[in-house]
């Protein structure tokens, strides 16, 4: 989820699997072939991206017309806009917290599931659910979505992916490796509704961070995660969004706290809480967990975002930059 990539080996086993990729499909598919977001007028007191105008449902027809524009994501061929529109999304993590939930059927009551890189629901509905409407996935996760295309891609024609990463592995004149493999997958998958975020939106997103945080970005050597897209990109999308398996800001510090997995689907992988401390000491370059935490602590004080699994309301409104420096 850094943005920071090694373009060597990994470029070269993306391109690798989507050549093959195209082999094993070939044919399958006879189809032919600056934003005025008031996410970006954000404070530095916790003043988030506002959702997208809600539609009204008296006329079906004129509410199709009226489907918001988010031009800040962009068609990995034809280069359109998105549009898309969501009265209330549930926002799927892939944290531990939601192993043995249960909350599979509350997720998929709402209208839009939004995930999270490569984490799967196939074999874990009754906790994570069965759809997916927007799956939002880092740059350096490509190559695990691929592996698992069987699951993510082959039965996924009615989800919108979201990639995104650093402008120099999503440039468009040939030298963006991921853009590549991306351009590649589509010609073979062609029904695949496949953007990428802008150059444009990840400069926002950055001059976001440090509107809420006070923090720059690249001089803190911060890594924004698939998490603080996901949420970004919800309040552009939903009126309404319900977090499943994302734990309060302080919850690390508790001595009392349940361990669980970083990942549901990775029951042996790293412990969540471990993750999370040893990212946010980390001053050569790492995630900052804790710190997006707490400003999205803070959103949820002023527009509709509520929290399960764990449970929790947010605290009052403190500055994030306080966190950061923790």
């Amino acid at each position: 989820m850094r943005l920071k990539v090694c373009q060597g080996v990994s470029g070269f086993l993306a391109i690798t699997m989507v050549t093959s990729l195209m082999l094993a499909y070939k044919g399958i598919y006879s189809d032919s072939t600056s934003m005025p977001s008031p996410a970006m007028a954000s404070s530095a007191h916790g003043s988030p991206p506002q959702p997208s105008t809600t539609v009204k449902k008296h006329d079906k027809s004129q509410e199709k017309l009226t489907v918001p524009t988010l031009p800040g994501y962009t068609a990995i061929t034809d280069q359109k806009p998105l549009k898309k529109h969501c009265k209330t999304c549930a926002l799927v993590s892939s944290s531990g917290h939601l192993t043995g939930s249960n909350k599979g059927e509350e997720i998929d009551q709402s209208e839009c599931v939004i995930r999270m890189n490569d984490a799967p629901s196939v074999g874990y509905q009754r906790d994570v659910g069965r759809r997916t409407s927007v799956r939002i996935i880092a740059h350096s996760s490509l190559q695990r979505v691929l592996r698992n295309r069987q699951q993510l891609l082959n039965s996924s024609q009615d989800t919108v992916f979201i990639f995104w990463g650093p402008i120099q592995v999503m440039r468009r004149d040939g030298k963006g490796h991921v853009f590549n493999s991306l351009r590649q997958l589509k010609q073979v998958m062609p029904k695949l509704q496949i953007y990428i975020i802008s150059r444009i939106q990840m400069l926002k997103f950055d001059e976001l961070f440090k509107k809420e945080t006070g923090l720059d970005r690249r001089k803190s050597n911060s890594w924004l995660s698939t998490g603080w897209f996901s949420m970004a990109t919800a309040l552009e999308l939903c009126d309404r969004i319900s977090v499943f398996g994302m734990v309060p800001p302080e919850f690390c510090r508790s001595p009392t706290r349940r361990p669980v997995p970083y990942h549901y689907y990775e029951p042996s992988g790293p412990e969540e809480c471990s993750m999370y401390l040893s990212h946010e000491k980390n001053r050569r370059g790492s995630h900052r967990f804790n710190t997006e935490k707490m400003v999205f602590s803070n959103w949820a004080q002023t527009v509709n975002i509520d929290f399960h699994q764990p449970d929790w309301e947010p605290s009052p409104v403190r500055n994030s930059s306080s966190t950061a420096g923790s």
